[in-house]
């Protein structure tokens, strides 16, 4: 059969279109190149100039130095110990706020009560609030509860914040989700907490993916909640160890060093994205059928 002039034009149409989305991933992917080209020269090579010049001589010393020998201020500390500060707050963050966003939101759609619109339209008023407001009010809680300038400190932060986020993500998907199978379980005798765990829970992945990744980007990327209440250092996570390797007192710009430091600060969220992108989009769609 030969092809007509209308399957000839949405083919040209298909090819142009995956040129022009391959022209935006290469100008997306470019600032990436220039990174990991740089911080595999030595500095010598950087300063020559040459931007987009392959290293002559690859090395991988700036991304030991980053890891290992990185200076914050006027002393010199591994940047792994903020690194492991990052992990330890990142992971509880999100898998508390995670828990306690899934029980708002089966709370708010099967277990109705009186006044239960206001409680969320005052949870869904506070994904509106900026960060800038509750630092001082923050602040005041930590130290009245003893968690200032601690990890315990940022994870209370960071679940606090992330909760509006994540009973509305829940309160959505489980409003589509069957009424009739919730009191269906209720008339067998299943209590609150057993239809949460046994029904609601195991058939809330997408949503969850959805979840933990919109999370655990904003809590490894924040900069603000850590570099405010991390106090000196003993708690302060990758992203501020990142700014102070930048804004190093020593005078010298090691670039190539800089740029390492910033891959190995970004990497999780790569990661993350890789692993679990492709659910995001499916998981937010599945949510968005009612609410």
């Amino acid at each position: 059969m030969v092809p007509g002039p209308r399957s000839g034009l949405s083919v040209a149409l298909r090819w142009g279109l995956f040129a022009i989305l391959g022209v935006f991933a290469l100008i997306y992917l470019f600032p990436l190149f220039v990174m990991v080209v740089t911080s595999l020269k030595t500095l010598d090579e950087v300063r020559a100039g040459n931007l987009l010049s392959l290293p002559r001589e690859p090395t991988i010393a700036p991304w030991v130095s980053a890891w290992s020998t990185t200076c914050v201020g006027l002393t010199c500390e591994g940047l792994k110990g903020y690194f492991l500060n990052s992990i330890l707050m990142t992971v509880p963050a999100v898998a508390i706020s995670a828990v306690l966003g899934a029980l708002n939101g089966y709370v708010l759609t099967k277990w109705r009560f009186k006044g239960d619109g206001i409680v969320f339209a005052l949870i869904l008023f506070g994904c509106f609030i900026p960060f800038q407001i509750v630092l001082l009010p923050m602040a005041r809680t930590l130290g009245l509860l003893g968690l200032a300038s601690s990890t315990p400190g940022l994870i209370f932060v960071h679940v606090v914040y992330g909760l509006c986020f994540t009973t509305l993500f829940f309160r959505n998907y489980y409003a589509a989700f069957p009424n009739d199978l919730v009191k269906s379980a209720m008339i067998d005798g299943a209590g609150f907490f057993r239809i949460f765990w046994r029904i609601l829970l195991p058939n809330s992945i997408p949503i969850i993916v959805v979840t933990v990744i919109w999370q655990f980007t904003n809590i490894w990327n924040d900069f603000l909640f850590g570099v405010s209440f991390a106090g000196g250092g003993g708690a302060m996570p990758v992203t501020v160890a990142l700014n102070n390797i930048v804004n190093s007192s020593t005078g010298v710009k090691e670039y190539n060093v800089h740029m390492a430091a910033a891959i190995i600060a970004a990497l999780p969220t790569l990661v993350v994205y890789v692993l679990a992108g492709r659910y995001f989009v499916r998981g937010l769609m599945a949510g968005a059928v009612k609410g």
